[in-house]
């Protein structure tokens, strides 16, 4: 089976301090702990009712060491304003901690070495909320292949936490058309969440 992993390492991290740490030092992923520059682990309040996730870094995101900064971040921030909130008030992690070459896609078995890190970032910030941005957050927080066009528009469960799937402000900055879908999809959570747009 070649360096298939062994199942997802459950963190005890008793800190997203400790945890932090815990991702900076992971060399599961041979290939990225050798090509990242360094670890994006998450930013945001602690106690945030509503996380934003992601797929992986990406250049900027490596480079800087914080989750969407890059221009799809820029987009991501302005989404957040126009949801009468501040990009600090909530919490910005994604699947990875680390940047895939290329920006391509996270693999099935990286995702799985780094699914022990992000349970275990969700379960102390403890959300009440989670926007997946994108197909990728979306299928690995929900194990599901099912495409993000059908995720979208409807209220899923994680682990109590109720989760809202859209698009990637990438993909947005690409199809500027489907912006309307994604205000749609942020229109329905924030009626979730109690806040009036």
């Amino acid at each position: 089976m070649g360096d298939a992993p062994e199942g997802p390492q459950k963190s005890t991290a008793p800190t997203l301090e400790v945890l932090r740490d815990e991702v900076a030092a992971c060399v599961r992923c041979q290939e990225l702990a050798t090509t990242r520059t360094q670890t994006v682990f998450g930013v945001g309040s602690r106690d945030a009712r509503l996380c934003f996730m992601g797929e992986a870094p990406g250049a900027d995101e490596d480079r800087q060491g914080e989750p969407f900064v890059g221009r799809a971040g820029q987009l991501l921030n302005k989404i957040i304003q126009a949801c009468r909130m501040q990009r600090e008030e909530v919490y910005i992690l994604n699947v990875l901690k680390c940047r895939p070459p290329g920006n391509r896609n996270p693999n099935p078995a990286e995702a799985a070495n780094c699914s022990g890190f992000l349970n275990r970032q969700l379960e102390l910030i403890e959300p009440e909320y989670i926007c997946c941005l994108g197909a990728v957050a979306a299928q690995n927080l929900l194990q599901t292949q099912t495409p993000i066009g059908r995720l979208r528009g409807r209220v899923h469960e994680y682990r109590g936490i109720k989760v809202v799937c859209t698009y990637h402000p990438a993909y947005l900055l690409r199809n500027p058309s489907a912006k309307k879908d994604a205000w749609e999809d942020m229109k329905m959570l924030m009626g979730l969440m109690g806040v009036q747009l």
